[in-house]
């Protein structure tokens, strides 16, 4: 809303803007934009800090150089924080992003130490992941499930690892070409080349 009296900030706001050159504006807007794409796209290894400011620099070239490696093995795409990120996007897309949540629940709890909290863990994972009719149900043979059930009775940091192998199996197989080929992967490779030619194209 509008305001003419004496003294309103709104006035004194406006009479600010209009006092600006036009190419200035023209440039807040364009900012204003970029930034805007910038935050939509987490993958590219942007992210916001606690100041609420845009945080770039050598996290930008470090996603950068790690985009490009993830083709070249699906273990270098898991080393990768970026990447693991980017593949469960990807995996959302095709409903079987359970295989990577289970995968990844499975490397988190081969790192407790509480004998209590492993036997409590355990529990919880089999029942979210491998049972039948588990809500988020990976897809394992029903001798991996029967072993890895049996195993609950003597939880130890590997009674999940035959069936964290079939699952990480079936993603490098299956799900991971598939990720290479997608489209969503297709461009970040594309703007990660044109980055580097146009840095070349400037030295």
């Amino acid at each position: 809303m509008s305001c003419w009296m004496p003294g309103c900030p709104a006035l004194s706001m406006c009479q600010g803007l209009a006092a600006l050159p036009i190419t200035c504006l023209e440039r807040a807007k364009d900012l204003k934009t970029r930034l805007g794409i910038l935050l939509h796209k987490p993958e590219l290894g942007h992210r916001i800090g606690t100041s609420g400011k845009l945080q770039l620099g050598s996290r930008w070239r470090d996603s950068s150089r790690e985009v490009l490696e993830w083709r070249e093995s699906f273990d270098q795409l898991l080393k990768s924080k970026s990447g693991v990120t980017a593949f469960h996007t990807f995996l959302k897309t095709e409903f079987s992003e359970e295989n990577l949540d289970f995968w990844l629940a499975c490397e988190d709890f081969k790192k407790t130490r509480s004998k209590t909290k492993l036997a409590s863990k355990a529990n919880r994972i089999f029942e979210e992941f491998v049972q039948s009719e588990a809500p988020r149900e990976v897809n394992i043979d029903h001798e991996t499930r029967e072993i890895t059930r049996k195993n609950l009775s003597g939880a130890t940091s590997g009674c999940f690892n035959e069936a964290q192998a079939k699952t990480r199996t079936l993603m490098e197989k299956d799900s991971y070409p598939r990720f290479l080929k997608s489209a969503s992967y297709q461009d970040m490779t594309k703007q990660v080349t044109s980055r580097g030619v146009s840095k070349r194209s400037h030295t």
